[in-house]
């Protein structure tokens, strides 16, 4: 972020009430750093069953969710870093998908239609979230069967580990992926969570 940026951004900020902006306030803002193009990742809370889900999109689609597992300050971070230094809480910017994960969890979405921001993962890593995405809502694939449609079958162990730093669980599902006996296995917001989602789309 260049330091013109940063100062804008700052003194937009620093106008808010102390104690923090109301949602008005937090949507003026949010759109005022779009028109300036000084956003470039917009981020929100949603509810879940699973507990508050930290969202993140930018202009390309969906690049996070986050458990609440994993502290917002973490998060953020890791979006500066890897993403762009330009983020905003602007929910607005969030309402689609925070809709579509409330159809989910109520059982009436099988598949998301939200764009997917590959920004977070790259190489080997990517072709297995791909390939993760592309397992229909009820159905499940072996580790082996995701590193083979990922192109290398004899990555298992790196296609584990792939899929449990997955930076967009739920949507793309890396809970719907098993040991090769059934089991669950590894799941980025625990097995717990990966077995209410099992459950959630048997029926």
């Amino acid at each position: 972020m260049s330091q013109e940026t940063g100062t804008r951004l700052r003194e937009a900020a620093d106008r808010l009430p102390i104690g923090g902006p109301t949602p008005d306030e937090l949507r003026r803002l949010a759109q005022r750093a779009s028109d300036e193009g000084l956003l470039d990742v917009a981020y929100a809370q949603a509810d879940s069953p699973l507990g508050p889900l930290t969202v993140a999109v930018t202009g390309r689609g969906l690049v996070r969710v986050a458990y609440p597992d994993r502290p917002l300050d973490t998060v953020l971070d890791d979006l500066a870093a890897h993403v762009s230094p330009r983020i905003l809480e602007a929910p607005e910017r969030l309402d689609s998908i925070r809709r579509e994960l409330d159809e989910y969890f109520a059982g009436r979405l099988g598949t998301f239609a939200t764009p997917i921001d590959w920004a977070l993962t790259r190489g080997f890593f990517r072709r297995v979230l791909e390939a993760t995405a592309r397992i229909p809502f009820g159905e499940s694939r072996t580790y082996t069967e995701v590193a083979t449609a990922a192109g290398s079958p004899r990555a298992v162990r790196a296609a584990g580990n792939g899929l449990g730093s997955n930076p967009i669980p739920i949507v793309v599902p890396c809970h719907r992926v098993l040991r090769s006996r059934g089991a669950l296995g590894g799941y980025p917001g625990g097995i717990e969570r990966k077995r209410f989602l099992r459950a959630l789309e048997s029926g």
